[in-house]
């Protein structure tokens, strides 16, 4: 089993709370320095300068998006709360409807807990425009809003609670966390899945079905694999990059927790090489993450958003 050696920090989630959108219940308990909420490990201060400037958790603007095309996508969170959910995507002109900047979700609820975001307790029910009653994140798909990123690193802490099942969705070996890189749709896009039920890490590119209408359910293509399994109940780094070579080759390493566990080149046809977005998925687990951070390197055109894609 993998244990973080950063952030000694550790945070016990527990759902022993009234409705699966009240705050997490839990200790925090520290044996020395953490990281702070933008993800920086120890005291919070840059190696060898001052503290950030960046944003303050609890100091979120709802009405900023976190960077336009080029620049880093590095959303900060309220302090708690709603900030959006399926309920929303699928009713966006609603009045009741909770829209982010930042975040589309297509299935489940995305919470702020402590300035971090969060599934909320899942379960396997649609949620109201609040998600008071039920969460859906037993099936959480998250994407970005922007859809410009091409060469791109992205970094993460994350933290997972073993996973369950519900009555709509039974244990499955690929139940956990996965990172999405070149979001195109939900047919279209790489999945780096960082902690599975059966302790893999697993590298696949989804892609519509040949011969069927684009709208319907993808295939995957599974093209590395690793025995890696971390623990749960602790904060783990996760750390990706994607990257298209001179000959339309795309590369994708996954790392956790500073070590490299899957490298791999898609060199096959249907290989995803146009910029798209980034997000994180979820199934059969409660999950809590910060410091979310996206850099572009800049190297190729943008793909134009298109929300109703991710249908």
């Amino acid at each position: 089993m993998s244990a973080s050696p950063a952030p000694s920090r550790r945070m016990l989630l527990t759902a022993a709370v009234a409705t699966p959108a009240a705050g997490l219940a839990g200790v925090l308990t520290s044996d020395g320095p953490g990281p702070d909420a933008a993800g920086r490990p120890g005291d919070g201060k840059a190696a060898g300068g001052p503290a950030s400037a960046g944003p303050n958790p609890g100091e979120s603007d709802p009405a900023a998006p976190a960077g336009g095309p080029g620049a880093p996508f590095r959303p900060d969170f309220p302090t708690e709360g709603l900030v959006t959910n399926e309920y929303a995507y699928s009713r966006p002109d609603s009045e009741d409807a909770r829209l982010s900047h930042d975040w589309i979700v297509t299935s489940g609820s995305l919470f702020a807990q402590w300035a971090f975001g969060w599934t909320g307790a899942p379960d396997g029910e649609a949620p109201g425009p609040d998600s008071g009653l039920h969460t859906g994140s037993a099936v959480f798909r998250l994407v970005s809003r922007r859809q410009d990123f091409g060469d791109t690193t992205v970094r993460s802490w994350v933290f997972l609670k073993p996973p369950g099942a519900t009555g709509r969705t039974p244990a499955q070996d690929w139940d956990g966390g996965h990172l999405w890189l070149r979001h195109h749709s939900a047919q279209e896009l790489y999945a780096l899945s960082f902690r599975r039920r059966d302790g893999m890490v697993v590298l696949k590119r989804k892609h519509p079905a040949p011969g069927r209408p684009v709208d319907e359910e993808g295939v995957y293509t599974t093209l590395a694999t690793a025995d890696h399994a971390l623990d749960y109940g602790r904060w783990h780094q996760i750390s990706a990059t994607v990257a298209t070579r001179g000959d339309d080759r795309v590369r994708i390493a996954l790392s956790l927790n500073g070590r490299t566990v899957l490298d791999a080149e898609d060199r096959e046809p249907g290989r995803l090489t146009e910029p798209g977005g980034v997000g994180l998925r979820g199934d059969n687990t409660e999950m809590a993450f910060f410091g979310f951070t996206a850099r572009d390197h800049g190297r190729r055109p943008p793909h134009p958003p298109a929300d109703g894609a991710y249908r």
